[in-house]
């Protein structure tokens, strides 16, 4: 089950490269300090404590090379030279080589100077082919594909085309993209990259990290890089509707003297493992504290089963027992699978074998978990519960855009709710450096914040992060301070947010330009040129042109950049109602991204005519533009 190809020389190199990539369960290309501990205490090496603390201070003061508090594989392999010994590279192999499923395959990675090893979990590739035959098997348009055979390779052969990925997007998030815009019949290898590209603009747009993924990697089959992007949007799909203001029966899960706000700060994760030991709880059975080590036995998915499953009633839902005469089982193995047994009852035995529980896979688990939870939640919102209905309303389609924005780019932590994730403004700081604007990490007070007085650290952070866009991003920030940033104040926040989408979209044409400044003006300019020369009869006066409405601008733009790329037939142009004028935008942007626009707005912003959505997309469509030319 363990495949290796690499030189001897490199062997330990690439020993640590299989472990850092197990280790790192969010593909996120960092571990946390307490990942660092979990990672030696499996490799078996005798660490205490104190001396793993030891490391992650010596790793922030002295190998953290960027500043970021955040420990990265260079600077994990760093220390690991240091501990270098016989024993320590026995105690990685004999480790790893127990690690069942895991293929590594050599080669050198596009963004790595000096080489690197990749691997993948067999067990996720199972457990990912298993999903989409189940999701997608009444899908016309994917029964050339499936099913796959989770047994081979042929998951990375079925997406090559990019249909399977299209619809698995939608599947997570319905309507992101246009059906109209998937090329679906007589596929050619051009057509096929158009739906690749359709795929990773989208998936981005959704909040998928797609950095230094290509239309080609999937083509390709590159199984790490397949699996990472489509761990991102299974997760999306899955943690979509865990989050009070989609289901406020989780207002339940509130503790003694907790406060509504803190609730609604928990990450998806957080309120995931809250609702299994709400439950647990209720069954009397001791609480859990990860999805790895406390699920090892079993024994709390059984009364977590038991405690989901319907009892009937008068909904007209029949009774579903859950049969736990099999809890005093004495083999792991054997009891995890008795356990899944019982979820099959459920329709909810998707995501992992009777092996991955008992391994205590992470994410395999969770994801079982949330599959358990999207399907059965048995909460009940408490009676007589009176709530402030403005707080349990869901973020608005700005503040996701903006959210996705983030997240597309790779920040960490993953922004899960927007103003309380950039309280420490520790996100924000990560988008001055990627909009060029240097930030002095020796500045910046970094997580764990102490328990007293650890507000005001991250107060000290916001305070810094408004004095940068003052003095060096140039930005205007009149009446904002840091204590807004801190608070959350959503007007004061977003002002920033979006200069900082807009500069960052601003600086892509800028090097287009080869260094030339661009603003609103020369967009429009462009725009109404390209359109011109393409002999439209469409144009712009602005970003709040009434015409844009219509988005017919747009697909007369996208025609003018990429021809044949729209299909009149598919163009509603005279006489539009709403409905029209929707169905117009959503294929609008579908196209833009599939002939290569990473476009955030949604198709509301250009029936709306919201101006700043308005601007990235002519900006996006733009870019796209330029790099054709060049």
């Amino acid at each position: 089950s363990f495949t290796l190809i690499i030189s001897d020389e490199s062997f330990f190199f690439c020993l640590c490269r299989l472990y850092f990539t197990f280790t790192d369960a969010d593909n996120s290309g960092y571990v946390s300090d307490y990942e660092l501990q979990d990672l030696f205490k499996e490799a078996s090496l005798p660490l205490p404590g104190y001396k793993v603390r030891e490391i992650v201070e010596k790793i922030i003061a002295v190998t953290d090379n960027n500043k970021d508090g955040r420990i990265n594989f260079e600077e994990f392999v760093s220390v690991i030279q240091e501990l270098k010994s016989k024993d320590v590279s026995k105690s990685f192999r004999k480790s790893i080589n127990k690690k069942k499923g895991i293929t590594a395959i050599g080669g050198t990675s596009s963004i790595s100077s000096e080489g690197t090893q990749h691997s993948y979990s067999e067990e996720e590739k199972v457990a990912f082919v298993n999903w989409l035959n189940k999701s997608l098997q009444d899908d016309p348009d994917c029964k050339h594909l499936l099913p796959m055979n989770p047994s081979d390779d042929s998951l990375f052969k079925s997406l090559a085309d990019g249909i399977l990925l299209c619809k698995m997007i939608n599947l997570s998030q319905p309507d992101t993209i246009d059906e109209r815009a998937i090329n679906k019949k007589k596929l050619t290898p051009f057509t096929i990259s158009e739906n690749l590209d359709l795929a990773l603009n989208s998936a981005s747009a959704i909040g998928c990290t797609v950095v230094n993924i290509g239309s080609q990697d999937l083509k390709d089959g590159k199984p790490h890089l397949v699996l990472g992007l489509l761990w991102q949007i299974i997760k999306v799909g899955l943690f979509a509707d865990i989050e009070i203001s989609r289901n406020e029966a989780l207002i339940c899960l509130l503790r003694d003297g907790e406060e509504l706000e803190q609730l609604m700060k928990l990450s998806p994760e957080e309120l995931l493992l809250r609702w299994v030991n709400y439950h647990l709880d209720n069954a009397g059975w001791k609480k859990i504290n990860n999805f790895s080590q406390d699920i090892k036995d079993s024994k709390a998915y059984f009364h977590l089963l038991n405690q989901i499953a319907p009892r009937g009633g008068n909904g007209g839902e029949p009774a579903i027992n859950i049969d736990l005469s099999r809890l005093n089982e004495q083999n792991d193995l054997k009891r995890a699978d008795y356990m899944l047994r019982e979820a099959e009852k459920l329709g909810c035995k998707q995501f992992v074998t009777p092996a991955d529980v008992v391994a205590g896979n992470p994410k395999l688990n969770m994801a079982f978990v949330a599959n358990l939870f999207n399907t059965y939640p048995a909460l009940q919102k408490p009676e007589g519960s009176s709530y402030d209905i403005n707080m349990l309303e869901g973020e608005s389609k700005e503040e996701r855009t903006f959210r996705n924005w983030m997240n597309s780019l790779g920040v960490n932590p993953y922004i899960n709710h927007l103003y309380s994730d950039l309280a420490d403004a520790l996100v924000i700081f990560q988008l001055y450096e990627m909009i060029r604007v240097p930030v002095q990490w020796n500045h910046v007070n970094k997580p764990p914040y102490p328990v007293l007085g650890g507000n005001m650290k991250k107060i000290e952070n916001c305070n810094y992060a408004v004095e940068l866009g003052k003095t060096k991003a140039r930005f205007s920030l009149v009446g904002i301070g840091g204590q807004d940033l801190n608070e959350g104040n959503p007007t004061l926040t977003l002002a920033l947010v979006w200069q900082l989408m807009r500069r960052y979209t601003l600086n892509v044409l800028s090097d287009l330009g080869e260094g030339e400044k661009v603003n609103d003006e020369i967009i429009i300019k462009w725009v109404n040129q390209t359109l011109a020369n393409a002999n439209k009869n469409t144009s712009i006066t602005s970003f709040k042109d009434k015409s844009i409405s219509t988005s017919l601008p747009v697909l007369d733009l996208i025609d003018a950049i990429a021809p044949n790329a729209i299909r009149a037939e598919m163009v509603k142009r005279e006489d539009l109602t709403e409905a029209d004028k929707l169905n117009n935008a959503k294929y609008a942007i579908s196209v833009a991204r599939k002939i290569g626009a990473c476009i955030y707005a949604l198709p509301d912003d250009l029936v709306e005519v919201k101006p700043r959505m308005v601007m990235t997309v002519f900006a996006c469509l733009m870019a796209r533009g330029l790099n054709k030319i060049k």
